[in-house]
């Protein structure tokens, strides 16, 4: 049952307390030891069974677990449980799908369940009945089988079966989301933002229009005026449509020999970000949207100053790796 928005804010301002903020930053400059034991016993990973840092992992498991829990208990809508765990549902069932045709083994790949059991992705993939799976990984994954026929098995790139995940995927969030607006515009900004890193990354405009999401505001015809030998003439290509900041970061990192990690981030932070910027004025369902994401961030970051750490990097490259921050 759906709970009052009144009850899960107050619940929110409760668990808002141990959220790290931050002293997220403070961790980058201690031993891995002590970021570990400043961790631990600050009561993150409540449960797990870890002894030394080694462990870490086994602590961000139990808080993330934690918050899965969290986000099906709490969540206001169908709009924000759909948008923060059917994601998981189209990895897995990709990965699923992958093994079947492949005789592999997806377990190293799964990530933790979204709103469909491990079990239920495997018996409709394995029986070939994808209906139980909703309308569009029903499709998807009956696409991808397609590509996977005996005929075209070792020609069905990893790509071509990435592309057909990621369209279904974001026409199940369009579709979920359909009542909220927000989302909504987050759902097509961050297709945008990938088609444009898509654009960019392809050596021609026929290999990037077959890996299109096309599920925003921008059009294959647009995009398409980023290929042209004209440096300057490709970065005004998108005037007026609001990613021409973003594009120009891309093409100047492309131009530099570099890897678009600066645009990545910009997208992948772009939910938290943008509520951050409204931090003082969010409405209606947005704190829980809001208290999720900034756990899921520092989960995220966390991982990243472990691994970090205990590789022996300093402060300053630790930090240009955080994300949410």
């Amino acid at each position: 049952m759906l709970k009052s928005l009144d009850y899960i804010n107050g619940v929110i301002a409760a668990k808002e307390v141990y959220l790290l903020s931050d002293r997220i930053s403070k961790l980058c400059d201690v031993s891995a030891e002590d970021a570990f034991r400043t961790v631990s016993e600050g009561g993150f990973g409540k449960g797990a069974d870890a002894v030394s840092v080694y462990d870490y992992e086994k602590l961000l498991y139990a808080d993330e677990h934690d918050l899965d829990a969290f986000i099906r208990e709490y969540a206001p809508t169908n709009a924000e449980l759909g948008y923060l765990l059917s994601p998981r549902d189209f990895h897995n069932a990709k990965a699923i799908l992958k093994a079947h045709y492949l005789n592999g083994n997806a377990e190293k790949m799964l990530a933790p369940e979204g709103l469909l059991s491990i079990e239920t992705i495997m018996r409709c993939i394995s029986d070939g009945n994808y209906k139980p799976l909703g309308e569009e990984l029903a499709a998807a994954c009956a696409e991808a089988a397609k590509l996977f026929g005996e005929e075209n098995a070792a020609e069905a790139s990893g790509a071509e079966v990435g592309v057909i995940f990621e369209r279904a995927l974001y026409a199940r969030l369009n579709s979920v989301c359909t009542r909220n607006s927000m989302l909504k515009k987050l759902t097509a900004k961050r297709s945008d933002m990938t088609d444009i890193l898509t654009a960019v990354r392809s050596k021609t405009p026929e290999y990037a229009a077959n890996n299109y999401i096309l599920c925003g505001k921008l059009k294959a015809e647009q995009l398409e005026e980023i290929f042209v030998d004209d440096a300057e003439k490709a970065a005004r290509a998108l005037e007026g449509t609001g990613y021409e900041k973003f594009l120009r970061i891309c093409l100047e990192d492309k131009n530099s020999g570099l890897p678009l990690t600066r645009a990545e981030i910009i997208r992948d932070n772009l939910e938290i970000d943008f509520l951050a910027e409204r931090k003082y004025e969010l409405k209606r369902a947005q704190p829980f949207l809001y208290y999720v994401l900034r756990r899921r961030a520092e989960n995220a970051n966390l991982r990243i100053i472990f691994v970090c750490l205990l590789a022996g990097m300093d402060e300053s490259e630790i930090k240009k790796r955080l994300r949410g921050v």
